[in-house]
């Protein structure tokens, strides 16, 4: 029996099944009675599963239809690895807490109520490395949560970069092939300092964007808690009204931004290769719990069309002074996992995996990671199941007729494993229009070509941005990590071709690495497809330096001390620390400990020969007379202070200390980051300074 409805559309029911037929030919189910709503593996509510999404009714099938894939993709494997990259990673969970309504921008659950808590977990992770490499490689950061929402899960999966290395998926397993160890010799393991990398990128020119972030501080970060994290591209957000706004994600941590340096990374990795690893879940277990805000960039079409650059290019950004960046929640992680395993080890990120109000672009990158990230997982995981296991389940109601697979934990009841279908004494679940996820109706025209668009031609105007951005600090080091990168390229004729780039951005720059690498000629510059903008101004936001922190909060002071030490001044020094959230560490001889000036034992946190400057933010040398005469014979000991004064440290010391300054190569006429401890007065002072970080001006010393 058929019906016409006012809105021109032909309802026919079958049983308790109602279909409903629109003048397209598309057709809806429709949710009776106190059947559920058909949701995804993910739990987010389907609209229509009776049709792909396509361009136009007779058009091509969209890449970016993730329902169609995951139930395809679970068909193609219900007859029944290590990560190639984001192999070394460390997650823990938390809570994301939304500050205001957000409903005139996006219909996402999580974004409609003040004080919101929606479920988090997190996992930090390097690229390149495999999962026995060391924390403080030189490389990007992967920066992925995941929100247990109402309506499903969402996965932001990003970075702690905001651009990429290439504008188009297609080019993916050429940049990880060129980034992973030499197929031939299998090394280097976890950096890109070698042939094949470089001579990738010096043939790709929409690389030099991100070549700037990676040879920055960015890629050395200083802790997981102390760095910032991006969705990289431009998606969606979408209103209960249909009306579309164009974001960018971004996650800025309370704490400041901060990095080391790099023969500090270097030796970091040999001290302690786990250094970001048991700095995180040391923070968690002291109740030092990181935090991030939550920063959305929001802009519409006319902003997008006026913008100097495309904003689906992944190798671009929006200056934050352009658009500034509104903080609309944030992110605390608050609990350690229970088993590595079973959380870090098996958690599963898709960008596919959106909630209503949360939406694509047609970013080439972001189309091609849609496939991939899903695809990865049954090599990683066995199984199309994945979604069984708890860490990737869903936190709220799902239903679907998935079924059968390696390792399925539960599988549909009852008689009933397909749809439509019209028994009444099935409690199968339906799909909801109204309810249900639907893709922005964006109109799409054109020819089926491999192309790449004009607008995605300029590979050279925002990376001089990045680098005039920079302090005269950060631009050393970016010139310093150049030189030594390309150094480890056997090949003159990739270095050369880099240096060629390099003059594109800035000429200093391209100077200061040619010398450093003994080129005897300078090259022509690169071809440039468009001419590089000399007139982008630079934007404060993208230096570490002038995006420090506020406090001393979060990070460690490491003490040197030997018996005797003065009771007072190490009490003084341990609460002005604490007052200002950060923590003292005791460095001694022996692991045992020492006894101080009124016989109170102490036990150490580290003997000095296994607890090194680098693991301390801060150092302040509390030796006895005795002691600082003994230290001043312990290799050890002299290298605690030295790298200390190398890496620009603050250094806090007492009278006793001078001969262990001087058998350190410390010179005498000492430098404003020395801050002398002659009473606990004095200790809030050092803390004071420790503020600021690193003493920059102690220019002679810097090493890397």
């Amino acid at each position: 029996m058929a019906k016409q409805g006012s809105d021109d559309r032909t309802t026919h029911r079958f049983a308790d099944a109602e279909v409903v037929a629109g003048t397209g030919g598309e057709t809806h189910q429709v949710a009776g009675g106190d059947r559920p709503v058909l949701t995804t593996q993910q739990g987010v509510p389907v609209a229509d599963d009776q049709n792909s999404l396509k361009v136009g009714a007779r058009g091509p099938t969209l890449l970016e239809d993730f329902h169609l894939r995951e139930k395809i993709f679970h068909f193609d494997h219900e007859r029944i690895p290590e990560r190639v990259v984001h192999a070394r990673g460390y997650g823990a969970h938390g809570y994301f807490e939304t500050y205001e309504p957000l409903t005139d921008l996006t219909k996402a659950d999580l974004f409609r109520r003040k004080g919101e808590k929606t479920p988090a977990f997190v996992r930090f992770s390097t690229v390149a490395g495999n999962k026995g490499s060391a924390d403080v490689a030189r490389d990007v950061r992967g920066f992925a949560v995941k929100l247990y929402t109402k309506e499903g899960n969402w996965d932001l999966v990003g970075n702690n970069i905001p651009v990429f290395f290439i504008q188009d998926a297609i080019k993916f397993p050429d940049l990880i092939h060129a980034a992973k160890p030499e197929p031939d010799r299998g090394f280097p393991q976890a950096q890109t300092a070698h042939d094949n990398f470089w001579d990738f990128i010096s043939l790709s020119p929409e690389s030099m964007h991100m070549v700037m972030w990676i040879m920055s501080d960015r890629t050395i970060p200083r802790s997981f808690r102390f760095m910032e994290g991006f969705g990289v591209h431009t998606f969606r957000l979408v209103n209960a009204e249909g009306k579309s706004t164009y974001v960018k994600f971004h996650w800025k941590p309370k704490q400041g931004l901060q990095s080391v340096v790099w023969n500090e990374a270097v030796k970091l990795n040999g001290a302690d290769p786990d250094f970001h690893r048991r700095d995180l879940w040391d923070a968690i277990g002291a109740g030092d719990y990181p935090e991030w805000e939550l920063g959305i960039q929001t802009f519409d079409d006319a902003f997008a069309d006026k913008f100097d650059f495309d904003i689906l290019d992944a190798t671009k950004i929006i200056p934050e002074e352009v658009i500034p960046v509104r903080k609309v929640g944030r992110l605390v992680l608050d609990r350690v996992v229970d088993n590595f395993f079973a959380e870090t080890e098996q958690v599963a990120f898709c960008t596919q995996n959106v909630v209503p109000g949360i939406d694509f672009t047609n970013d080439p990158l972001l189309q091609g990671r849609n496939f991939s990230y899903l695809d990865t997982q049954l090599k990683r995981l066995g199984s199309p199941n994945f979604t069984h296991i708890p860490i990737n389940a869903p936190k709220c109601p799902f239903h679907h007729f998935q079924q059968d697979g390696h390792m399925a934990m539960h599988n549909p009841k009852g008689r009933v494993n397909y749809e439509p279908n019209s028994w009444s004494d099935a409690p199968g679940p339906r799909e909801s229009p109204d309810q249900g996820y639907r893709s922005l109706p964006v109109p799409e025209q054109g020819q089926k070509l491999r192309v790449r668009s004009e607008t995605f031609a300029d590979h050279y105007s925002q990376a001089r941005q990045f680098y005039i951005s920079q302090t005269e600090v950060e631009q050393a080091h970016i010139a310093d990590a150049l030189t030594f990168e390309l150094s480890k390229a056997e090949t003159p004729a990739i270095r050369a071709r880099m240096v060629s780039h390099l003059l594109n951005i800035d000429n200093d720059l391209a100077t200061k690495v040619a010398q450093g690498l003994g080129l005897r000629e300078m090259p022509d510059p690169a071809t440039a497809a468009r001419p590089t903008r000399q007139d982008l101004n630079p934007s404060p936001a993208l230096s570490i330096l002038l995006n420090g922190p506020k406090s001393f909060a979060g990070r460690k002071v490491g003490a040197l001390v030997t018996d005797g030490v003065d009771a007072a001044l190490l009490s003084g020094l341990a609460a002005s620390l604490e007052k200002e959230g950060a923590m003292l560490k005791l460095v001694a001889p022996h692991v045992g400990g020492v006894t101080d000036s009124e016989g109170t034992l102490h036990p150490a946190d580290e003997k000095v020969d296994g607890g090194p400057s680098v693991l301390f933010d801060a150092v302040a040398l509390l030796p006895s007379a005795d002691g600082a005469a003994l230290l001043a014979k312990h290799p050890a000991a002299r290298d605690f202070v030295a790298d200390a004064y190398a890496h620009r440290k603050f250094i806090a010391f007492v009278d006793a200390a001078a001969p262990l300054l001087a058998k350190a190569g410390v010179p005498e006429a000492r430098d404003e980051g020395f801050v002398p401890l002659t009473s606990v007065k004095d200790c809030d002072g050092f803390v004071s300074r420790c503020r600021s970080l690193r003493y920059w001006d102690r220019g002679d010393a810097l090493m890397g």
